[in-house]
């Protein structure tokens, strides 16, 4: 049963008819704010993707009907939606098994590693063989969706200069970036986070997903698909950012076969440990991984903006990395990962096209 970690009311009784698992095909009708979703069709079609209600619904069943999954309340976005925390595993309690942590859509622009996860979710709930195997040797933690508010546009500062009017926004609705808050937790889903799950579970591994612009490429002009990071504080012990490449040597090890990889170093020298992925490993020393999908919902220019037809497979790129991950880990195939693919991981930069407009 879903249980709660916040002290203010309770979670409604949801109806039986609701469906076990949102449908990925099914087009969902848009909410009023969003009467411009159509304007530019070949865009990323936001009703195509899990809503808040779809996903709540989603984790109501999974939790209801799986044995191995639990799913809790942590807390509650600005606006009063329900933070959850995806459990996965047989007994977290247990100091021979090691966990792992995905968290997505700390950016409400950034929405379809939410989308891979609530795939993994689902693929995780069921009796299988092959996922009570896993269970046997890894606790899973999924965070699915950290800025509610901004996921649905539902934001309380103007979002008019983006170009599609705000569907979906970066920052959460107060305005403010979730990943430049994990130092003062000022905001209240970033103190969820660290109050009911960093700093409640012993977490061995931790991947931070996100989405970078669309237009980033590598110099032989192929577009990037996914750009990787780990931990770049000097506070970080070195067996903490090892294990950090570790991770990502694992991720480019499934993903790289694929038709559609192109993956690339992400570029920033940050200290900060106001951002996820520095902190993480830093003050809780969490070997940590920054993944970046490629493109957004919505940005002030258009050619950051994904288009529909690439909306498949980097959904299954997210997937691709969090079940190897999970894999690896369960297996303890990631001690012996091969970390010299950070030395050849080649850099991105941000290429012009015609489409470099802003509304």
């Amino acid at each position: 049963m879903i249980r709660k970690m916040v002290k203010t009311g309770s979670i409604t009784a949801l109806a039986l008819s609701l469906l076990l698992v949102p449908s990925f095909s099914d087009s969902v009708k848009a909410d009023d704010n969003r009467t411009n979703v159509n304007q530019h069709p070949e865009l990323l079609r936001i009703e195509s993707l899990t809503n808040y209600d779809e996903m709540s619904r989603f984790l109501e069943n999974v939790d209801r009907k799986s044995e191995y999954v639990n799913v809790e309340v942590i807390g509650e976005s600005v606006k009063g939606r329900k933070l959850h925390l995806v459990k996965i595993g047989d007994n977290l309690d247990d100091p021979n098994k090691p966990t792992i942590l995905f968290l997505t859509q700390q950016h409400g622009n950034e929405p379809l590693v939410t989308e891979s996860a609530i795939r993994v979710i689902r693929q995780l709930s069921t009796d299988s063989k092959k996922v009570r195997g896993l269970i046997d040797k890894v606790n899973i933690l999924i965070v699915p969706r950290l800025n509610l508010d901004g996921a649905e546009g539902d934001v309380d500062w103007d979002s008019s200069h983006l170009y599609r009017g705000g569907l979906q926004t970066r920052n959460n609705a107060n305005g403010i970036n979730l990943n430049r808050t994990h130092n003062s937790l000022s905001q209240p889903e970033t103190k969820a986070l660290h109050e009911n799950v960093l700093q409640q579970y012993d977490v061995d591994y931790a991947i931070d997903f996100h989405h970078q612009i669309a237009n980033r490429a590598t110099d032989d002009g192929e577009l990037v698909s996914g750009a990787m990071l780990y931990p770049t504080n000097d506070g970080v012990k070195d067996e903490v950012l090892e294990s950090s490449k570790k991770l990502g040597a694992v991720v480019y090890k499934a993903i790289e076969p694929k038709k559609y990889s192109n993956l690339a170093r992400y570029h920033s020298d940050s200290t900060s440990t106001s951002i996820a992925r520095n902190n993480f490993a830093a003050h809780y020393d969490i070997p940590t991984l920054l993944f970046e999908n490629r493109g957004l919902s919505d940005s002030p220019n258009r050619s950051a903006i994904l288009e529909q037809k690439d909306r498949e497979y980097l959904i299954k790129q997210g997937e691709v990395a969090m079940l190897a991950a999970i894999e690896a880990v369960a297996n303890r195939s990631i001690e012996t990962a091969d970390t010299s693919i950070w030395d050849s991981l080649p850099e991105q930069h941000t290429v012009e096209t015609e489409l470099q407009e802003s509304k």
